[in-house]
């Protein structure tokens, strides 16, 4: 089963990341404010980047690994393959 590391993003740019066995659900959880206080407060809704991950353990290090990162990486990352930071959700579960 594939599992992923994603980094969502608000219009005003705040990031928020993390892992999941279900990208389809997860967002649609995020969109809808069922999950997470600070997705909601923050309005952290756009999928801006994703990778697959082998494992959960995998994903999981992946994500603990962008979290340390400081912004000036992860906006690095993010716009290495979305440099518009483009709203990939309709791309990636279409």
């Amino acid at each position: 089963m594939a599992h992923y590391v994603y980094i969502l993003a608000s219009i005003r740019s705040t990031i928020y990341t993390s892992s999941t066995n279900n990208l389809r659900r997860r967002l649609e959880q995020h969109v809808s404010g069922a999950v997470n206080s600070f997705v909601r407060k923050y309005r952290t809704n756009r999928l801006v980047y994703a990778e697959v991950a082998d494992s959960a353990e995998a994903a999981f290090a992946r994500e603990r690994q962008i979290k340390g990162l400081r912004r000036e990486k992860k906006v690095a990352l993010i716009e290495a393959g979305n440099p518009h930071w483009e709203d990939l959700s309709s791309k990636l579960l279409a």
